[in-house]
């Protein structure tokens, strides 16, 4: 499937679009994903604000999807563990940028060569409507060179 349709469809997927996360490719190569995960009474928890597994969901794949991109067949790229820390009630639509410079994909490509494999941590920061930080997500993923 040709990567635009892919991602295109990625936004009606039911996990995403039961949950309100929706999401955008704002740069091709390497990729950078925008996501948003609007405020919702069906994504609200017990006391009004934005329930953690949205908050968690809307951070799932991106990064994993990045480095399958930038990396290519010789490489095999897994979700391995995560965590989230809520620093702040969300009480808007929140929004996340998932980016990974050029640099860090190499280092993480290098890395995985030398020794076979890698599992780099990369946190992301989640944001509400008045640009205040609601909460940080460490991903750590796991690489692997089939080259080794």
């Amino acid at each position: 499937m040709k990567q635009k349709l892919f991602y295109f469809l990625m936004n009606f997927w039911p996990p995403f679009l039961g949950s309100g996360i929706s999401f955008k490719v704002t740069r091709q190569n390497p990729l950078v994903f925008k996501v948003r995960l609007k405020f919702s009474f069906y994504n609200r928890n017990y006391v009004g604000v934005q329930y953690g597994g949205s908050l968690y969901s809307m951070c799932d794949p991106w990064f994993m999807l990045i480095l399958m991109d930038a990396l290519g067949p010789d490489f095999i790229v897994w979700d391995k563990a995560a965590s989230i820390k809520f620093l702040k009630p969300g009480k808007s639509s929140v929004y996340a940028t998932f980016e990974l410079s050029p640099e860090q994909i190499e280092l993480i490509k290098q890395d995985a060569i030398k020794n076979t494999k890698v599992e780099p941590q990369i946190d992301v920061t989640i944001f509400d409507d008045m640009n205040q930080q609601i909460a940080v997500v460490t991903k750590t993923l796991w690489v692997k060179s089939k080259r080794a």
